[in-house]
């Protein structure tokens, strides 16, 4: 059987360098090569997007990165005329811009978004004049023509839409400057992404770590009280233990029938029971 390393990656939108002290609400990236788990500590995007790259450049690695890899089905295809996740990861590569000092330009992207597609997009700092991103929800998703959460969320109580950009709870900016990071990886020899292509040496994918909330709030201590550190030490665990004992290809199986391929999948929805299990 090959040896599987797995990385977890806990990704950030912060606008700034976090702290110089490991802190949380932060990049995050738990390993674990041959059962031992190590989690390092990043202050930028660009210098933990420097960090995977070396780290996939040998070996065979399931990479999981806790931000969804599409949109509700039917964004896809409005924003870039192509009907696939991939095209949107590319759109958002053209045009993010994000400095090694961690500033971007997500808020007036998806202002100009919404210019064209309606106010999908909300959530915003208050002093931020961008009349095109409301700072609250502002309509019905239905009204719109898309839906507010993906198929994968709506099975999973506590998941939040990628549409809400800021305040508690918000994911919908690191989705944003994640993706244009996958679109780079997904470039690079031997590498697929999950559910959209099938596993190959280094496989992306898309997890969600409240899948082991449980676990996490039990062995919080011995990560000095950092849930985001804790999070992708067990998560990377546990997926390598199953790994080890054969029992991962249920989780990389393809999704639900029912789920619209541009939209992707987290992966272990539905076997957090055995994630949680595994990762003691």
């Amino acid at each position: 059987m090959r040896r599987l390393n797995v990385a977890i990656v806990d990704w950030s939108a912060a606008s700034t360098p976090s702290p110089a002290r490991p802190s949380a609400d932060a990049i995050w990236i738990g390993t674990c090569v041959d059962g031992t788990v190590a989690t390092r500590y990043f202050r930028t995007r660009q210098a933990a997007e420097t960090a995977l790259q070396d780290l996939i450049a040998t070996g065979d690695w399931l990479v999981g990165c806790d931000f969804a890899f599409g949109y509700p089905t039917g964004f896809a295809e409005r924003l870039t005329g192509t009907p696939e996740a991939p095209a949107v990861w590319q759109w958002f590569e053209r045009e993010i811009t994000d400095s090694p000092a961690n500033a971007n330009n997500r808020f007036a992207v998806a202002a100009g978004i919404n210019r064209r597609l309606g106010p999908l997009f909300w959530g915003r700092p208050a002093g931020l004049d961008l009349p095109d991103l409301p700072p609250r929800k502002p309509t019905r998703y239905a009204d719109l023509g898309l839906a507010e959460r993906r198929r994968v969320e709506r099975d999973l109580r506590g998941t939040h839409p990628v549409w809400k950009l800021y305040t508690t709870g918000a994911v919908g900016s690191q989705v944003m400057m994640g993706l244009p990071m996958i679109a780079r990886l997904a470039r690079q020899p031997g590498v697929s992404v999950w559910p959209f292509q099938p596993p190959a040496r280094v496989t992306l994918a898309e997890v969600w770590p409240s899948l082991l909330a449980a676990a996490v709030a039990r062995q919080l201590p011995a990560f000095g009280g950092i849930r985001d550190a804790a999070q992708v030490a067990l998560l990377s665990r546990a997926l390598w233990r199953l790994g080890a004992e054969g029992r991962l290809d249920p989780l990389l199986a393809p999704p639900p029938g029912d789920t619209p391929a541009d939209e992707g999948w987290i992966l272990g929805a539905g076997h957090s029971t055995t994630l949680s299990e595994a990762c003691q």
